[in-house]
């Protein structure tokens, strides 16, 4: 296909949503247009990009090589003055698709996807949404918005007109096209399902167990629990220290956690004192992406906290797919997206039913199990991951877009 492609992002290029979740996809879409044609990709930056000028030059230039071009934006905060903020890089992002000859808006989530909205309804250009859900009942069901906050307001409302408009949405879940034909009464034409995609050459079973990493960080003979990501939000918080302790009662000094955040430590701390766990215990460390395979092959079972809330049932956790490419036995909160019943129905880890000690325990005694035979176990999730999380899953989606352009873009 000879078409121009602006991918409109909410992230920092350097934050892990763009790195993982994003660009090997931008990649893929690369592969399936023609070599004339052209990518843009736009990110917003935060303050904290300062602290990282060289390197994001740096990756500027590798992408140039590919032929992505990087367009970046001051993040404009999310004060009731965002609109006005907004317009110059409206009126910039218009310019850009004129000059550019841009075809088809491509936007990662709903609230970029407002964005590709107002730009596919300005310049007449095709607009797809990709990584759909409903973002603005999930801020609300997780209590970081209320329903009646203007940017509540604002984004369910731009959710629906984006869903009626898009010429094609991609979700994580099958679930999502019922939801919208509930909430909307309206039935998708071009509806396609990927979830959370993982370069299974990255994270596999041979990244396990690193001899220098496990004396580096004295976990040589350990149960090791590992979970990479944040905390609050859409994640559980003191939840995951209360489990902690469970898997430290049972388990004594042979068991510790390796926390792969760059959160708060004093909070934290605070968590874990609350708890009662012990500070041997558990381990933070923030590790670049690339080295985050090797430093999550040091466990020997995972936790994806996912709050429980309605909306999650559409997501897709991406750290589930890297635990699974690993090998690892993961323990998830209920109803989370398709993974929470793939884990319980091929018996790869354990579903929390509550957040209650009792079921702690329970989750505990499924995972000893489990990581008794460590290599009949890794080799089964890895192979889930291979079936529910591979990249030619994506391939597949993003070569009839772009390639066989079965959607007449």
């Amino acid at each position: 296909m000879n078409k121009n492609v602006l991918i409109l992002t909410q992230w920092p290029y350097r934050d892990a949503l763009i790195q993982a979740y994003t660009l090997p996809y931008v990649k893929i879409i690369r592969q399936n247009i023609s070599s004339e044609s052209k990518i843009i990709l736009v990110t917003f930056e935060n303050s904290e990009a300062k602290t990282y000028a060289e390197e994001l030059s740096q990756d500027t230039s590798e992408l140039e090589k590919i032929g992505v071009k990087l367009k970046k934006f001051r993040y404009p905060g999310s004060s009731i003055l965002l609109f006005l903020k907004s317009i110059p890089i409206i009126i910039n992002l218009i310019q850009s698709i004129r000059r550019e000859k841009i075809d088809i808006i491509h936007a990662w989530c709903t609230p970029a996807g407002s964005l590709g909205y107002l730009l596919s309804i300005l310049t007449g250009r095709k607009l797809i949404i990709d990584s759909f859900e409903p973002h603005a009942e999930a801020m609300v069901e997780n209590l970081t918005w209320k329903k009646n906050q203007l940017k509540y307001r604002i984004l369910s409302y731009f959710e629906k007109k984006l869903t009626l408009h898009a010429h094609v949405i991609i979700s994580a879940t099958e679930g999502m096209r019922n939801f919208i034909q509930k909430k909307y009464q309206f039935t998708i034409k071009n509806f396609l399902v990927k979830p959370a995609c993982v370069d299974l050459k990255l994270f596999n079973t041979n990244k396990r167990k690193d001899s220098e990493l496990l004396k580096r960080y004295h976990l040589e003979n350990k149960i090791v629990c590992v979970y990479a990501g944040k905390f609050n939000g859409i994640y559980l918080s003191s939840e995951i220290f209360d489990f902690l302790k469970v898997a430290e009662n049972h388990w004594g000094n042979r068991f510790t956690a390796l926390l792969l955040t760059n959160h708060n430590r004093q909070e934290i701390k605070t968590w874990a004192t609350n708890a009662g766990l012990s500070e041997k215990s558990y381990n933070c460390l923030f590790v670049s992406h690339h080295e985050i395979p090797l430093y999550m092959g040091l466990g020997d079972f995972a936790i994806t906290p996912v709050k429980p809330i309605p909306t999650k049932r559409f997501c897709s956790p991406i750290k589930d797919g890297e635990y699974w490419g690993l090998g690892l036995p993961v323990v998830i909160t209920k109803d989370i997206s398709d993974d929470s019943d793939i884990i319980e129905d091929n018996n790869i880890g354990a579903v929390l039913r509550s957040l209650t000690t009792s079921e702690y325990k329970n989750a505990i005694v499924k995972i000893e199990h489990l990581i008794a035979d460590p290599q009949n176990t890794a080799s089964k999730i890895h192979a889930i991951a291979e079936k529910y999380r591979s990249y030619t899953i994506a391939e597949e989606i993003y070569h009839s877009i772009y390639k066989q352009n079965n959607y007449n873009l």
